[in-house]
């Protein structure tokens, strides 16, 4: 999974990072390492962490755990799976002064997959109070945008948290590449409330 992810151009040198809970909403979390590239990332590499934060085995968690966990916490049974990536196109997007708002609805596929959109205020990457605004977000979206930073998605399993992942830089990426177009053609109202 963090392989495809590199390769693609979804994470570059050692950013992004992503975790799976085993064991239903009170289980443990295997979260990749910090420092480590997702280019060649094997399943041994994982450290191990509960819920509680206390690490269960010699691995060095990322930096990003508090959020992980954060978001598990908050989430339940909706976070099976987190992934976080600094892809080109969400990133540009975290940049923008009103993310949401420029996100105009492209596809159906964005309001299925995504929405809502949550956007996290700025903190220095590793900075436990990410983890109160991630945990918060995590109430009601399952995809966030962290300013100045990247984007973070999960989902019950890992290949649902994939979909919200790719589907959110995607759209990212059409929003950029439309852009100041004069003949763009959005989704209605009520054709976003229909898929709601």
């Amino acid at each position: 999974m963090g392989s495809s992810f590199y390769h693609r151009g979804y994470a570059f040198g050692s950013t992004g990072n992503l975790s799976i809970r085993e064991g239903g909403s009170q289980g443990r979390i295997w979260i990749s390492p910090t420092g480590r590239s997702l280019r060649n990332l094997r399943p041994e590499e994982f450290a191990l962490m509960g819920l509680d934060g206390a690490l269960q085995n010699d691995r060095k968690p990322s930096k990003e755990a508090p959020f992980h966990l954060a978001a598990y916490r908050t989430a339940g049974e909706r976070a099976g799976a987190i992934i976080h990536l600094h892809s080109t196109y969400s990133v540009a997007l975290s940049c923008l002064a009103d993310p949401v708002g420029a996100l105009r609805p492209l596809t159906p596929y964005f309001q299925m997959r995504v929405a809502p959109l949550a956007v996290v205020p700025y903190f220095r990457p590793g900075s436990p109070h990410l983890g109160t605004y991630v945990g918060d977000a995590a109430k009601e979206s399952t995809c966030m945008i962290l300013r100045n930073h990247g984007m973070t998605c999960f989902g019950r399993t890992i290949e649902e948290a994939v979909d919200r992942a790719e589907e959110l830089e995607e759209t990212a990426k059409l929003l950029f590449m439309l852009r100041g177009r004069d003949d763009l053609q959005v989704l209605t109202p009520a054709e976003v409330e229909e898929l709601r």
